[in-house]
């Protein structure tokens, strides 16, 4: 087809995707990551794309996919990492907190659309079930573990679960979100389930009134830590994702990732560091940590040489909530004690740490604010793969046993 008065090819939905080799969802795809442009028809049916565009994209993937077969980096277009500065699809994400809330940053890089003012509620069976799996589990277990039970429970009661089309997608990740939310106990005063989810967050994990420049501080925290390129948990998520597994699936992969010292828990020790240092000093708990042979926690990224944007922009923000002077100066002190010698900045688990320490949340309450968050990211990053080549993420050992043949195990005498 032609425009109207004009000779430019333009071509169909289907048209596009069978030059490209996709499904049609996929083309819808490219939109949203701002690879291809579409012109709505002027009946109103449908979209068309320009010919010469679409067959640009077709080349260049043609030419990623070859490069793709020597192993090479994967490829996204959710997140930049670039001179200290943190992007979402060219954005820089510290102007999106400050503009946006999660809801609308998540919604906006699952489909390329701004919706104000779009809120995450739980269907009824799944959080229902989610409940009940929670209510199961020991006394004493942990917010990361209700989340992993509540998200496995949650699959289990979603008879479509499978539907990868990119709409059912972010319906579930709506569902899933709300979910994850609403099966954390509630400490404060209950919010309505159609509130944000920073407010329903907020009432989870603090007795403190959840006044606004809390909740600021809160949500600004969500959106920044939606995404963070390939960590290992989107590693693990976009494996699943390889696979075809189910959105539920891709999450509890990433949220298994999370679970270790070194990605998820790294909050939870910084919290402890900070808790130690608004009683004793900063400098005292960087001289305890060093006589005892502990790295400071919550300094340095090997992505940013400078500063961690994310919290420059949270500290930023904590700097107007009086309640969090002190933490804040604590940390402040632990940063120049170490700047003495080391060059290292503030990440943004010291910065978590200052919001969770000043308003008496527990000291898992980071790493819960971080698997929420980033729980957006993983569908971002499986919406993506969903769109590749299947089990494309399929690595060749390096075998280093004892070669064959060798003799088989021999039962030991008795």
């Amino acid at each position: 087809m032609t425009d109207q008065g004009t000779d430019t090819p333009r071509l169909s939905t289907r048209e596009a995707a069978e030059r490209l080799g996709v499904k049609p969802e996929t083309v819808y795809a490219y939109v949203s990551r701002g690879q291809l442009t579409s012109r709505r028809n002027p009946g109103g049916r449908g979209s068309t794309f320009d010919a010469a565009e679409v067959e640009a994209l077709a080349r260049r993937n043609r030419r990623e996919t070859r490069a793709g077969d020597d192993d090479g980096p994967i490829g996204t277009s959710i997140t930049l990492i670039e001179n200290d500065r943190h992007y979402y699809r060219g954005v820089d994400s510290t102007k999106l907190a400050e503009r946006y809330g999660y809801e609308e940053v998540a919604q906006w890089l699952w489909t390329g659309e701004l919706r104000p003012g779009v809120r995450f509620t739980a269907h009824t069976e799944t959080l229902a079930a989610a409940r009940r799996a929670v209510a199961a589990l020991p006394a004493h277990s942990g917010l990361l573990d209700r989340l992993r039970v509540a998200a496995i429970a949650a699959a289990a009661a979603d008879p479509l679960r499978f539907e990868l089309e990119r709409s059912a997608v972010v319906a579930t990740a709506h569902d899933l979100i709300a979910t994850l939310t609403d099966v954390l106990p509630v400490v404060g005063e209950p919010e309505p389930s159609d509130a944000p989810v920073a407010r329903r967050m907020w009432t989870r994990l603090t007795t403190r009134a959840p006044e606004e420049s809390w909740l600021r501080v809160l949500d600004s925290a969500l959106v920044l830590l939606i995404d963070h390129d390939l960590a290992v948990s989107t590693v693990a998520a976009r494996v699943a994702a390889s696979a075809q597994a189910h959105p539920y699936a891709v999450v509890s992969a990433g949220l298994g990732a999370l679970d270790g010292p070194l990605h998820g828990g790294a909050s939870g020790f910084a919290h402890r560091m900070l808790m130690d240092a608004v009683e004793r000093g900063g400098a005292a708990v960087v001289a305890s940590h060093l006589r005892a042979g502990r790295r400071v926690p919550g300094l340095g990224h090997k992505l940013y040489p400078g500063e961690d944007p994310r919290a420059q922009a949270l500290f930023t923000l904590l700097e107007d909530v009086p309640q969090a002077a002190e933490a804040l100066r604590a940390a402040r002190e632990i940063v120049a004690t170490m700047a003495r010698h080391v060059p290292l900045h503030a990440n943004v688990d010291l910065a978590l740490a200052v919001l969770t320490v000043a308003a008496d949340m527990p000291q898992e309450a980071g790493e819960t604010v971080f698997a929420v968050a980033r729980t957006a990211g993983w569908i971002a990053h499986a919406l993506e793969e969903y769109g590749e080549q299947p089990l494309r993420m399929r690595p060749v050992g390096q075998y280093r046993g004892p070669r064959p043949p060798q003799p088989p195990p021999l039962v030991p005498l008795p």
